[in-house]
């Protein structure tokens, strides 16, 4: 499958592409997201996880690291762990801090600013990459796994193209 590529216009877009996705994650996802500051990456997650059901507000942990979220996928609890990275000092602290257990298979994995986690950091599933562009933004999503392929695949019926 190619990656998916479109321009998002407008918040309401970003909106409407996290609830597509909060529609085609399964269990075990690892997804990085990549962007400058403002590039939509936690407007992008916080859709997503509001679309799977979490009732509450949806924070950036800029400055706890993670935030876990319980949800309903395909009628049975999940658990989103939302990453942001950008805050740690080096890769050693994600590791520090017992992050690396919760990619186990099970939960969904929504990690911003990947790049300060590497090399500790469990390889994506799916790639989305955020970039200004105008007054939206372009994102691309590239599946990198089977697990990728699957959630890509599940999101097609979703997406304009």
């Amino acid at each position: 499958m190619q990656p998916y590529k479109a321009y998002l216009a407008d918040e309401s877009a970003t909106a409407a592409l996290g609830a597509a996705l909060a529609r085609a994650i399964v269990p075990g996802l690892v997804i990085y997201l990549h962007g400058d500051l403002g590039a939509g990456k936690t407007a992008l997650t916080r859709a997503l996880i509001q679309a799977a059901g979490h009732k509450g507000t949806v924070k950036s942990p800029t400055y706890t690291l993670s935030e876990p979220y319980r949800v309903s996928l395909d009628g049975k609890a999940a658990n989103i762990i939302h990453y942001d990275l950008y805050r740690m000092a080096s890769p050693e602290e994600f590791l520090d801090a017992g992050f690396r257990e919760d990619f186990d298979g099970r939960n969904i994995c929504i990690v911003e600013w990947p790049e300060k986690g590497e090399p500790v950091l469990p390889p994506p599933d799916v790639r989305v990459l955020l970039n200004v562009s105008g007054l939206g933004r372009e994102v691309e999503l590239q599946p990198l796994s089977d697990l990728g392929l699957l959630c890509l695949d599940r999101l097609a019926p979703a997406l304009p193209r």
